[in-house]
C-alpha cells in the first residue's frame, strides 16, 4: 500500500517551487514527507494478516476467507458500494477479533509502526471502547490496552500520537463514553467524538455528552456532513462546540458557484471559515461512501482553494485501501497541489492537533518545515 514514486534526476534539473499536480509526484517522493494524520479508525486499519491471525488466537469463524489477499479485496470490495451504512459493515469483523489485550495492544503498535512507514510524524487515531468489551473487558482495561501498544510504538518507531475515544450516535452510551475519556486524559487521550451513521441520529440527541466535555475543558471532534446534510455540522457546532469536524463534505451544499467561478458562502460556511474551524477531509472514503460521486467532485478542492482549514486524512486504510501517501499522492494529483501546498496541509493538520500547542509547535518547526525544507533541496 505504500507508495514512492520518485523519478532520480539531477538537482538542478528540477525547480521544485515550480512544479504541481502529477509533474511533482513524479519527482518528490511523497512517502518520505512529513504528513499529520487526524482522522483515522484504529478499527478500520488494521492488516489483513492480522485480522486472520487474530481470528484463529480467538477462534473466531465469521471471516469470509483466511488468505490475506483475498480478505483485503472482500473489505476493499466492501466499502465500495456507495453509502455509508453497507460501507461499516467489515467493522464488524475487525471488532470482532479485537476482543483481548493482546489484540488490541497489537493492532495500537502496528498503527503505529504503519504510521512511521507512511511518513507521519504525528497521529490521532480513534475509536470506540464499546465495541470491544464482548469478552470481558470493561472500557477502561480496553484502553489501557491500546494505550500501551501506542507507547510501545511511539518508543520503537517516535511517532508521536493522541487518542481520541468515540461515543457511537446509536446507543445511549455517550455519557459515559466522555467520562471514560475524561478520565484518560492524562495518559494519552486527547479529545471527544460522535461516530457512526448519521442518518436518524442528530449530534443534538448527545448534549449531555458534550456538556461534560465542555466543563472538563477539553476537545471536541465530531462526524457531520459526511451521510447528511448542513443540519448535521450546524448541530455539531452549535449544539455540541465541536472544534473540529470529521469530513464537512456536505458543507459544500451551503457554498454556491458563481458564473465568474468565485465562491459564495452561506452563513455556516462563512462562520466556519471565520473561526478557522478544521475540516477532516478523508478523499477516497468519501467517494466509497458515496459522499461525493467522483474524486474530482470532492469540495476539498475549492474548501482549500478559498482558505478553509483543511487537511488530510485516511479515515479507514484497510476498507478505503489507502494510506496518507495515497492520499495525498491523489489529491495533489486530482487538484493541481504543488509543494508549498502539501506543507501547508501538513501544517494546517498540525496547528489542529488535540496536542498541547508546544507540542504543535515543536512539531512544525523541528519535523514539518525541516522536513519539506529537505524535500526541496
Amino acid at each position: 500500500m505504500m507508495e514512492s514514486t520518485a523519478i532520480k534526476l539531477p538537482p538542478e534539473a528540477v525547480d521544485l517551487t515550480r512544479l504541481r499536480g502529477k509533474n511533482l509526484t513524479q519527482v518528490v517522493d511523497i512517502q518520505k514527507l512529513p504528513k499529520v494524520l487526524l482522522h483515522e479508525h484504529l478499527d478500520g486499519g488494521l492488516r489483513p494478516r492480522t485480522v486472520i491471525e487474530l481470528a484463529e488466537e480467538q477462534n473466531y469463524r465469521g471471516l469470509p476467507t483466511r488468505d490475506a489477499k483475498d480478505l483485503a479485496d472482500w473489505f476493499h470490495r466492501g466499502a465500495q458500494r456507495g453509502n455509508l451504512p453497507e460501507y461499516l459493515e467489515g467493522f464488524q469483523h475487525t471488532t470482532s477479533v479485537m476482543q483481548t489485550p493482546e489484540a488490541i495492544e497489537r493492532v495500537a503498535f502496528e498503527f503505529i509502526e504503519d504510521m512511521y512507514e507512511d511518513g507521519v510524524v504525528y497521529a490521532e487515531v480513534r475509536f470506540a471502547p464499546i465495541l470491544h468489551i464482548h469478552s470481558g473487558l470493561n472500557q477502561d482495561e480496553v484502553v489501557e490496552a491500546v494505550i500501551r501498544g501506542l507507547e510501545r510504538g511511539q518508543q520503537t518507531y517516535g511517532v508521536e500520537w493522541g487518542l481520541i475515544i468515540c461515543a457511537m450516535r446509536h446507543l445511549s452510551s455517550s455519557l459515559e463514553a466522555a467520562e471514560l475519556a475524561i478520565r484518560w486524559r492524562e495518559r494519552g487521550v486527547v479529545g471527544f467524538d460522535l461516530a457512526g451513521g448519521e442518518s436518524g441520529f442528530p449530534p443534538k440527541k448527545h448534549v449531555e455528552a458534550f456538556q461534560a466535555i465542555e466543563r472538563a475543558n477539553f476537545y471536541i471532534t465530531i462526524h457531520a456532513g459526511e451521510a447528511f446534510g448542513p443540519e448535521s455540522i450546524w448541530q455539531a457546532l452549535q449544539y455540541c462546540g465541536a472544534h473540529r469536524l470529521g469530513h464537512a463534505t456536505r458543507l459544500r451544499d451551503d457554498i454556491q458557484t458563481m458564473p465568474d467561478g468565485s465562491l459564495k458562502l452561506g452563513p455556516l460556511a462563512q462562520y466556519i471559515l471565520d473561526r478557522r474551524i478544521p475540516l477532516e477531509m478523508c478523499l477516497l472514503s468519501n467517494v466509497h461512501t458515496g459522499a461525493t460521486p467522483t474524486l474530482e467532485e470532492h469540495p476539498f478542492g475549492k474548501f482549500f482553494e478559498r482558505g478553509f482549514r483543511v487537511s488530510l486524512n485516511t479515515d479507514d486504510r484497510l476498507m478505503s485501501d489507502t494510506s496518507m501517501t495515497r492520499e495525498t499522492k491523489l489529491a495533489a494529483e486530482t487538484f493541481n497541489l504543488s509543494l508549498a501546498d502539501l506543507e501547508k496541509l501538513s501544517i494546517n493538520a498540525m496547528k489542529s492537533a488535540f496536542a498541547p500547542y508546544d507540542d504543535r509547535i515543536s512539531m512544525i518547526y523541528e519535523k514539518i518545515k525541516p522536513g519539506f525544507a529537505k524535500a526541496r533541496s
